[in-house]
């Protein structure tokens, strides 16, 4: 491992309070972990500092190859590993059998409908019990997060949102990955910066948004799965 980076040590520790913060007077708390980049710095943090956080992925089935590969590097880190939620089996049937297995490239409509059968409906079952939930989501990732708060409200699913990350740049979160000498997922290598399901995920080019891989076909404005969408500065999912 290398050297911190010295100006990631106060980004460090607010980030750890914001966790700690999460852990106590929001608590019991849990992390939406998807093992992007961002999440994996998050996965560190809180599997060595704040242990008593649980974390979830979503796996819609349609993942990357390359996905799947770092889940198993990360429990053979740290002996720990998030807790795998699908989508209801009966729901995506019938949303297949109606419109096709490649209905999301058809209409912003169909796209949604099947981000919400795969990850907004396994999102909710995930989060049942808990009083918050925290977010690898940053300030600078897209023009749909720009109002982002590192504490906000999730009216749509009804606890408090912690999102530790929210100003930290992207030079940041890279830094922190090369001093720890942390796993991550081989196709940011290949220009993914922003890796989801396999089909809706494509490399960028130089100078392209970090968000641009990401339901390429759509316009930025709309380029969110109802996880996390901002409206007139306000959060809901």
């Amino acid at each position: 491992m290398s050297a911190l980076p010295h100006n990631l040590h106060n980004r460090i520790a607010h980030s750890v309070e914001i966790l700690r913060l999460a852990a106590t007077a929001d608590a019991p708390a849990t992390f939406a972990n998807s093992l992007g980049a961002e999440d994996i710095v998050l996965t560190d943090l809180i599997y060595r500092q704040v242990p008593e956080i649980d974390d979830f992925m979503l796996d819609t089935g349609r993942l990357p190859a390359e996905t799947y590969a770092l889940l198993e590097q990360v429990r053979a880190r740290y002996g720990r590993a998030p807790r795998i939620y699908c989508p209801d089996t009966e729901a995506l049937e019938t949303f297949v059998n109606a419109f096709g297995a490649n209905a999301f490239y058809d209409s912003v409509a169909l796209r949604k409908r099947c981000c919400a059968i795969r990850k907004i409906e396994p999102l909710r079952r995930a989060l049942h019990g808990y009083k918050s939930w925290v977010t690898g989501l940053r300030r600078e990732q897209s023009v749909t997060r720009l109002a982002l708060d590192v504490r906000e409200w999730d009216e749509g699913n009804g606890l408090f949102k912690f999102n530790p990350l929210a100003d930290w740049s992207e030079a940041e979160i890279w830094g922190y990955i090369r001093s720890r000498d942390l796993p991550y997922n081989t196709l940011h290598d290949r220009h993914y910066p922003s890796i989801g399901c396999a089909p809706c995920t494509r490399a960028i080019a130089q100078g392209e948004d970090v968000r641009a891989g990401r339901w390429w076909w759509e316009q930025p404005e709309s380029k969110e799965c109802g996880l996390h969408r901002y409206v007139d500065g306000n959060a809901s999912a």
